[in-house]
């Protein structure tokens, strides 16, 4: 007899918590998934429009597309920018297309390593 009070109801019913656990675990895995995937991601946006914004004529970018080149002139009534790829030649662009500034591209190659 004592044996069954010290084990409990017979079946090994859990009570109240096992919901609770469960709810818990949830719980965290949503939020391991937001610090390690969507708050990164949102920074990064935030930080690549804030470059967007604060591009100035004369800065040396490069697009999306790898092209390298300086931008020359901005129109904002469409959002396109201007930039000259070699002397004489311009292309007109969107302003999103832009990637990173040229400085900061140069400084990633420096620092890859050498194969």
């Amino acid at each position: 007899m004592l044996n069954i009070l010290l084990m409990g109801a017979p079946g090994g019913a859990q009570g109240g918590n096992g919901g609770m656990v469960q709810l818990l675990f949830f719980g965290g895995m949503i939020l391991v998934m937001w610090l390690f995937m969507i708050r990164p991601q949102t920074k990064k946006a935030k930080a690549q429009k804030d470059f967007i914004s604060n591009l100035r004529e004369g800065d040396k970018v490069v697009t999306i597309a790898g092209i390298h080149g300086k931008i020359n002139k901005f129109f904002p009534e469409n959002n396109t920018v201007k930039i000259e790829v070699s002397a004489g030649t311009y292309l007109t662009i969107e302003r999103s297309a832009i990637s990173m500034e040229y400085t900061a591209a140069q400084q990633k190659a420096a620092e890859a390593p050498a194969k």
